[in-house]
C-alpha cells in the first residue's frame, strides 16, 4: 500500500488477486522453513503471532512477519513434510508478472531475522538456469567422474539446492528439445527435496513447447507442473507496463528516453525530466523521393552516439570465452566495455543463450546496427534475436538500435501461415514489449549486472 501511496504503482485488480496467491504461498513457506528448522535444531526460534502474520498488507508492504530459518545446504535426502505447493504464473508481455514474483522474492528476505549467510531462496532467469543445468551435467561426468544418469541428476540437484530451496523462475520457456525431455526428471527431483517453485510465463503450461520435437514426451511434465503448482492467469489484464513507463516516441529518425547517466544524454539541461537522448533509431530503407541526408540522419546519430561513449579510445575487435570456444566480437572499446555488432554479426549465425549472456556479462552498452524487418521466412532470425534481447535485458545491457523499423514493425507474418498460431510471434510480442521498457528511464537507471562488474570497480 506503501507503493501505492507514494504513486510508484498504479493499484490494478488483476495484480492484488495474484497477490493474494502468493501471500498465501509466502506464508506458507515462512512456517515449512520454520518448521524444518525445528525439527533440526531443537534451539529454533519459534514463530511470532500468527494473526498477524496473516495480515494480506505484510506481502505488499515487505514488512517483516516472523522469522524463518535457513536450511542447512548439505540436507538433501529430503525434509520429512512436504513442500509448499509453488505458482506459476502466467500472462500477456508486460502485465507485472515478473514485479510481482519480485514482491514474493523480497518479502522473504524482509520477513527473515536470521543471522547465517546461508542461502534460502534464489531467483533466476529460467534460460540462465538451464544454461547451467547443462554445465553441472557436463562438469560431473568430465570434472567429477560421475558416471550412470541417476548420479549425474544427483550432482546437478545437490548443486541447485545449495543456492537455496526455493526457486523462482523469470520467463519460463521452453524452446530446445534436450530441456523439454529433462525438465520432469529434474522439477519431479527438486520438489521431491523439498524445493519449492515460483515460475512466471508468457505461455499457459498447455502451451508450453507447442509444436517442438517429440513433444509427446514433454506432456507428461505439463500434467506434472499443472498437478504439483498452482497454475494462476493474468490475461484479463490489458495493461502493458512496460509501455506505460516508457519514455518518448519516435522523434526525428529515433526514440527519445529519459535518463539520469550523463552519457547518455545530450547538451540540453533545460529539460525538467532530465536530459534526453536516443537509444533506438530509425533508418528505413531509402526510396527514389527521400533525400541522401534525410536517409543517413538516423545512422549518423547512431555513430556519434558510440563514439560519444566509446570517449575516443581505441576500436578493435576481440573475442570472449564461451564454454572452451571463442565468441568473436568484431567492434569493441575496452577500455569502456562498449561493443559494437550487425544484426548478422549476432543472429546471421547459429548462437544461443551462453553466446548472448557472455555478451551481457562482458559489455555494459551493446549498439546492433543493420537490424532488418523480418518476414515469416526468417524465424530462425527472429528466435535468435528474442533469445539476445532476452540475454541484453537479464544483465540490465544498454541496448543502442539502428534498424529498419520500429520494433512492433520488426516481425510480421499477415498472410502467411496464421499470426495467431506461430510460436514466434507470440514471443515476439514479448521481445517488442521489452525492447520498449529499454528504452525507459527506469531502465537506463538500472545497474549492470555483468560478471565483470565488481573487478571494473
Amino acid at each position: 500500500e506503501a507503493h501505492v501511496r507514494s504513486g510508484e504503482i498504479t493499484r490494478d485488480p488483476h495484480q492484488i488477486r495474484v497477490l493474494h496467491e502468493l501471500e498465501r504461498l509466502r506464508l506458507e513457506c515462512l512456517a515449512y522453513l520454520d518448521r524444518i528448522d525445528s525439527s533440526a535444531a531443537v534451539n529454533a526460534a519459534p514463530s511470532t503471532n500468527d494473526d498477524e502474520a496473516w495480515s494480506f498488507g505484510r506481502l505488499f508492504s515487505l514488512t517483516p512477519s516472523w522469522s524463518h530459518p535457513v536450511i542447512a545446504a548439505d540436507n538433501l535426502s529430503g525434509p520429512s513434510l512436504a513442500p509448499p505447493k509453488g505458482i506459476y504464473l502466467h500472462g500477456g508481455p508486460g502485465c507485472g508478472k515478473t514485479h510481482l514474483m519480485n514482491v514474493f522474492y523480497d518479502s522473504l528476505s524482509s520477513s527473515s531475522s536470521s543471522s547465517s549467510s546461508s542461502p534460502h531462496q534464489q531467483k533466476v532467469h529460467f534460460h540462465k538456469f538451464m544454461l547451467d543445468v547443462h554445465r553441472q551435467m557436463h562438469l560431473a561426468q568430465t570434472v567429477h567422474g560421475i558416471r550412470g544418469s541417476d548420479a549425474v541428476l544427483h550432482h546437478v540437484l545437490t548443486h541447485i539446492l545449495q543456492k537455496g530451496r526455493i526457486l523462482c523462475f523469470d520467463e519460463f520457456q521452453v524452446t530446445d528439445v534436450a530441456d523439454a525431455l529433462l525438465l520432469r526428471r529434474l522439477f519431479t527431483g527438486l520438489v521431491d527435496r523439498g524445493a519449492v517453485v515460483v515460475a512466471t510465463s508468457n505461455r499457459a503450461p498447455r502451451e508450453l513447447y507447442k509444436g517442438g520435437l517429440q513433444r509427446e514426451l514433454f506432456v507428461p511434465f505439463v500434467d506434472w507442473l499443472e498437478e504439483t503448482l498452482v497454475v494462476v492467469g493474468m490475461w484479463d489484464s490489458e495493461v502493458d507496463y512496460r509501455l506505460v513507463m516508457s519514455g518518448g516516441r519516435g522523434v526525428a529518425g529515433g526514440v527519445s528516453v529519459s535518463g539520469n547517466d550523463s552519457d547518455y544524454d545530450d547538451d540540453d539541461d533545460s529539460n525538467p525530466h532530465g536530459r534526453v537522448h536516443e537509444t533506438y533509431f530509425i533508418q528505413r530503407k531509402r526510396n527514389n523521393h527521400q533525400k541522401h541526408h534525410q536517409h543517413d540522419r538516423a545512422r549518423q546519430k547512431f555513430d556519434s552516439l558510440f563514439r560519444k561513449l566509446t570517449k575516443d579510445s581505441p576500436i578493435e575487435s576481440t573475442v570472449i570465452d564461451v564454454q572452451n570456444r571463442q565468441l568473436f566480437v568484431p567492434h569493441a572499446s575496452l577500455e569502456c566495455d562498449v561493443a559494437k555488432f550487425s544484426f548478422y554479426d549476432l543472429c546471421g549465425r547459429a548462437k544461443g543463450a551462453a553466446d548472448y549472456l557472455a555478451i551481457g556479462e562482458r559489455f555494459h552498452t551493446v549498439f546492433v546496427e543493420d537490424v532488418p524487418a523480418l518476414t515469416f521466412h526468417e524465424t530462425n532470425l527472429a528466435r535468435r534475436w528474442i533469445t539476445f534481447v532476452d540475454a541484453m535485458y537479464e544483465c540490465r545491457v544498454k541496448l543502442v538500435v539502428c534498424a529498419e523499423t520500429a520494433p512492433e514493425e520488426m516481425f510480421r507474418v499477415e498472410g502467411e501461415g496464421g499470426r495467431e498460431h506461430t510460436d514466434e510471434v507470440f514471443a515476439f510480442e514479448r521481445t517488442r514489449s521489452r525492447m520498449e521498457e529499454m528504452r525507459s528511464e527506469r531502465y537506463l537507471r538500472k545497474t549492470w549486472v555483468g560478471s565483470i562488474t565488481e573487478s571494473h570497480g
